[in-house]
């Protein structure tokens, strides 16, 4: 469970979050299928580039409110130019407490940020010329590494997937990311960012990383989703028996959301329990659906990838949004 203070402020309080119609400045970044996403709605005055009012509607874990939320105060009377100086590192530091392995919340504001921008100034959105992306798991863009990496120094894979999610799934990617970061920061060490002996060195990778990755020759019908390794929640899911035909309307009383969410959730849990772990539904509260996590799940770095996972197939199953808050 987070902890309270700003976190707990932004996340519960904002007064921010929703549309704002009269919106002149509008970014976009993140996608159901990256785990998160954030619409940044920004009513900027012609004659002095004063932002008025700024709003946000988000979708994700409480991080990527709260992070968006501080986003939107942070703003709120700055002209344009002095918003576009705001780095992720600085709405990380703005909301407090934020952990390690969330900072791509920060990331993906910043990101909606200089979109919004961009669009005030009458430019084009930036195309990202590297597809397909460096991620394929999660569609993230080599551009984007690039940017999150010289803009917040990062010098470790693990940083770089606790920054944009990047290698954080299958792993396949990690040399892709692995070289990327190499020449990233030997580029920041000509340019004086970072000391020579801080930059990464192709093959100093973490053990994690290194364990993700897949080994050896596959078995026979092998693919990534048999590797022992690969998160549960990515693993094909037995074929559930037949149901029964479906009584005829009226008949019977369709069953309440909860117990739909809960009997999803149960059939997630063999897979989850399979690497140590667990996840448990606890209530469901409009589009929030509370969990919580037991076992290896608690503490692993790639529990924010767990619950994007089951985020999704709750998404999938139930064709609407919602969003999925770990509880202690």
């Amino acid at each position: 469970m987070l902890g309270l203070g700003k976190f707990d402020h932004h996340f519960s309080t904002s007064a921010n979050a929703g549309p704002l119609p009269q919106a002149n400045a509008v970014g976009r970044f993140g996608s159901i299928g990256w785990g998160d996403a954030v619409k940044l709605m920004l009513k900027v005055e012609p004659d002095d580039g004063r932002i008025a009012q700024a709003r946000f509607q988000a979708f994700g874990c409480s991080s990527a409110i709260a992070a968006s939320a501080a986003l939107t105060d942070m703003i709120t009377g700055k002209t344009i130019d002095e918003a576009s100086g705001i780095s992720a590192a600085a709405i990380a530091d703005y909301l407090g407490d934020l952990p390690r392995e969330r900072m791509y919340c920060a990331v993906m504001t910043f990101e909606a940020l200089q979109q919004a921008i961009g669009s005030f100034r009458g430019k084009a959105a930036v195309a990202e010329a590297d597809a397909p992306p460096a991620c394929k798991c999660l569609g993230v863009g080599q551009m984007m590494i690039e940017r999150t990496i010289r803009f917040n120094r990062l010098t470790s894979l693990d940083d770089v997937t606790a920054y944009t999610k990047a290698a954080g799934c299958c792993s396949t990617c990690f040399k892709q990311i692995e070289s990327l970061l190499a020449r990233v920061n030997a580029e920041m060490v000509e340019d004086g960012l970072i000391p020579a002996e801080d930059a990464y060195r192709i093959g100093s990778a973490t053990p994690r990383a290194t364990e993700l990755k897949p080994h050896g020759a596959p078995a026979p019908a092998a693919n990534i989703f048999a590797a022992k390794a690969t998160p549960a929640h990515l693993r094909p899911i037995a074929k559930a028996a037949p149901r029964p035909a479906t009584p005829p309307a009226g008949l019977v009383d369709a069953p309440p959301q909860e117990a739909l969410i809960a009997e999803a959730v149960e059939e997630l849990r063999p897979h989850l329990q399979r690497d140590g772990g667990d996840c448990e539904f606890v209530s469901l509260d409009g589009n929030i659906v509370y969990v919580r996590l037991s076992g290896n799940c608690v503490g692993c770095q790639l529990s924010s990838v767990t619950l994007s996972g089951v985020q999704a197939k709750l998404v999938e199953k139930f064709g609407r949004p919602l969003r999925v808050v770990p509880v202690s």
